[in-house]
């Protein structure tokens, strides 16, 4: 017995250093000729476009590239996907690639690695162009902390001159954009070159992997720092004919804390100096053909909404109570409902599923927790849902006006969610037509027994008599 317990510990240990040196070896064999990143910094969403131009130098073809980020940033990316770019400019065609997070054994000071699969293995002494794209949030610092109504924003914004790559990298440049010219300093790290809006790290040539240059930007950002720190969204399908969505925000602005007294006043007479970084109104995109619209707080209705709406989609511009500063938060509902036959099909192997956004309607907005209940008709059997992101998902039972059994809830969870998570997900489940039956069965024998006990007591003499 311990004789095959050590050779199954021994085996185990083989294949770990195995897997351990071809992931070195994989490492060892890539090289990166040249790297250009771009980082947008006009938003309170950092995004970053990374190009790389990889070449295999060892000998054996390599079908991985991996991707290194710190920890301060690792654990606030929202996104990271990848394509391979091929041809020239005007006939440059485009091949998404899987990308996963990973883990390697002794990874220095806590770097955190994605790795991007190639579609077709890079030869040695091949060359390809690849191009990373990945966002960033809560990764802008306010400082000051706390400013007044009439102070701009300013805020911090923290990574490295150099490229974080686990390769050698030949060349390398970075660029970074803020949304005014207004900066209160910036690291050096020669040659550093600003024009207006623009600050230019690089070129730099010939640096080993895991190279690290620490820099602050320190600069004017007067954007609304919109954050929804929980949006719980109900769907609820009903086959008679309609889709009714409830979606209850809690909102916040995470820019610099509001200082001092608001004066509506000063706001409200010099809106181009007075409380800028703030935000008094917010754009929804909803679906085409919405009806039965309405916005509303605990108090009850808000009227400062406009709603437009065309064959492609509508717009709900939503105007909270009072401005909203840094610090400063509000809870409200918005609901509405649309035809069910734009969003629910048959599948071909006779399920129904439900194909609807997936994402926060708010523009601009970075949502903490977003939580999605769709709400199935009761008698609906194995729910699944189908996502193109990892989400977290589990059951529950919601009882509504005449139900019986309870009507199925598929609950799907997700943290950190930004725009660029608004696409369309599926919930496939398995639907018995005689269940829409039920429902009206039940108020028509209600409203029979009701009938027959009010004849019923029409024929009953409950007169006292004498015999």
């Amino acid at each position: 017995m311990e004789a095959l317990l050590g050779a199954r510990l021994t085996l185990i240990l083989s294949i770990f250093v195995f897997l351990s040196l071809i992931t070195t070896s994989s490492s060892q064999q890539i090289q990166i000729l040249n790297a250009e990143r771009r980082i947008d910094l006009t938003s309170h969403i950092v995004t970053v476009f990374l190009t790389l131009k990889v070449e295999n130098d060892g000998t054996a073809p390599a079908t991985e590239v991996l991707l290194a980020f710190p920890p301060t940033q690792a654990d606030h990316l929202a996104v990271v996907k990848a394509q391979a770019a091929a041809g020239k400019r005007k006939k440059r065609t485009y091949v998404p690639l899987d990308v996963k997070p990973t883990e390697l054994p002794d990874a220095p000071n806590g770097t955190k690695y994605f790795i991007i699969s190639l579609v077709n293995p890079l030869n040695s002494g091949e060359t390809a162009t690849l191009e990373v794209f990945y966002i960033l949030t809560h990764s802008l610092e306010p400082f000051p902390a706390e400013i007044s109504q009439s102070e701009p924003q300013f805020v911090y914004y923290h990574d490295s001159a150099i490229i974080l790559s686990p390769y050698h990298i030949k060349q390398q440049t970075t660029f970074i954009k803020t949304p005014t010219a207004k900066m209160e300093s910036f690291t050096r790290v020669e040659p550093t070159n600003r024009a207006s809006t623009e600050l230019k790290y690089g070129p730099y040539e010939d640096r080993p992997p895991y190279s690290f240059s620490p820099i602050i930007v320190h600069f004017e950002n007067n954007n609304p720092f919109a954050v929804v720190e929980e949006l719980v969204r109900e769907v609820e399908i009903s086959h008679w004919g309609n889709l009714q969505i409830t979606e209850h925000y809690k909102l916040v602005h995470a820019g610099a804390r509001h200082k001092g007294i608001f004066s509506r006043v000063e706001y409200q007479s010099r809106p181009s100096l007075s409380g800028v970084s703030s935000f008094k109104h917010l754009l929804a995109i909803l679906p085409p053909r919405v009806h039965s619209v309405y916005y509303r707080d605990e108090i009850g209705n808000i009227s400062s909404s406009h709603l437009r709406t065309d064959y492609r989609k509508s717009e709900l511009e939503i105007e909270p109570r009072y401005p909203l500063f840094g610090g400063w938060k509000s809870t409200f509902v918005i609901g509405y409902g649309v035809p069910v036959q734009d969003f629910l099909f048959e599948s071909s192997d006779g399920k129904r599923y439900l194909n609807f956004s997936f994402g926060c309607p708010l523009a601009e907005t970075v949502v903490d927790k977003l939580t999605i209940k769709v709400v199935l008709p009761e008698g609906s059997k194995d729910p699944s849902a189908v996502a193109p992101f990892p989400v977290e998902q589990h059951l529950e039972t919601k009882y509504s006006y005449l139900d019986v059994v309870g009507r199925t809830v598929l609950v799907l969870e997700k943290k950190n969610v930004v725009p660029e998570h608004n696409s369309a997900f599926q919930v496939y489940y398995t639907f018995n037509q005689i269940f829409m039956l039920a429902e009206p069965l039940m108020l028509v024998s209600v409203f029979f027994f009701f009938f027959v006990a009010c004849v019923a007591s029409l024929h009953i003499d409950l007169s006292i008599s004498k015999r």
